[in-house]
């Protein structure tokens, strides 16, 4: 024996649904903000235990799974869905913070009058960032590093999976029509958050910890980058979240482009 970990193996869970982003409440966000059948959320179990330090190895393993390559969908631009079919040859793996337990990291954008206290989002002049048009102070927030706002949350908190989330539904799609009011985007990132993380309260402390570890992930063919994408976006993503206790993976997903309207 070489004394080599095994490596994992991963089966779908097609059984699985996720509300925050199937149910019919919030269709009609996810088509206004251009992201409906663009964004999809998969789980699949696996065989081994993991820790976090096996990162690297837990992701490539699972980009080159038959299981996996035949099964893990991603979105054409004319908004077809199908399975990646390319095993990686090589992977990049970035750990993402998840930390927060609590909604009250967007309290500050009331605070510094970023959104009004009856929840409307303050405009401002029209800017062009990249894909974006910031017409509104808490776009401006997200994306100008010298905009007056920027400097409300550190760069460890825009690391965090949860401002992550609310930045990636805040910008939406190619073709999004952004809300006056703050509280679709809160409410929606609460329900997505809520169904991706899992907790576990501490016997002692009697305190809900964290136990999800999250990964963003791009993966390789003979040097060609072609999942999440072939080609970055700040709006093109993939996200791993590791349930280590329950042996999961839940992978969001969303590609940058049009949404549809059926």
């Amino acid at each position: 024996m070489d004394g080599k970990p095994a490596k994992f193996t991963f089966q779908e869970l097609k059984g699985k649904t996720f509300q925050s982003l199937e149910g019919k409440d919030n269709k009609e966000f996810f088509m206004k903000w251009s992201m409906h059948g663009r964004i999809k959320c998969q789980i699949y179990s696996f065989d081994q235990p993991f820790q976090a330090y096996q990162k690297d190895d837990f992701v490539a393993d699972f980009m080159k799974d038959p299981n996996v390559v035949s099964t893990l969908q991603t979105v054409s631009e004319t908004c077809n869905w199908s399975p990646v079919g390319v095993s990686a040859t090589s992977v990049t793996v970035e750990p993402v913070p998840c930390t927060v337990l609590s909604m009250t990291l967007f309290d500050r954008l009331t605070d510094n009058d970023v959104v009004r206290e009856n929840g409307a989002i303050r405009k401002c002049f029209d800017e062009f960032y990249q894909d974006f048009t910031i017409s509104d102070e808490l776009r401006k927030m997200l994306l100008i590093d010298d905009s007056d706002n920027y400097c409300l949350y550190k760069d460890s908190e825009r690391e965090e999976f949860l401002f992550r989330l609310f930045q990636h539904i805040c910008l939406g799609g190619k073709i999004c029509q952004y809300e006056d009011i703050i509280d679709p985007y809160l409410d929606i990132t609460k329900q997505i958050y809520k169904d991706l993380i899992s907790v576990q309260k501490n016997s002692e402390t009697k305190e809900l910890n964290i136990i999800s570890s999250v990964f963003k992930v791009e993966a390789f063919n003979d040097d060609n980058m072609y999942y999440p994408a072939d080609t970055r976006h700040e709006q093109t993503f993939s996200y791993f979240v590791v349930d280590p206790f329950k042996r999961h993976v839940a992978v969001l997903y969303h590609k940058f482009g049009s949404s549809v309207f059926d």
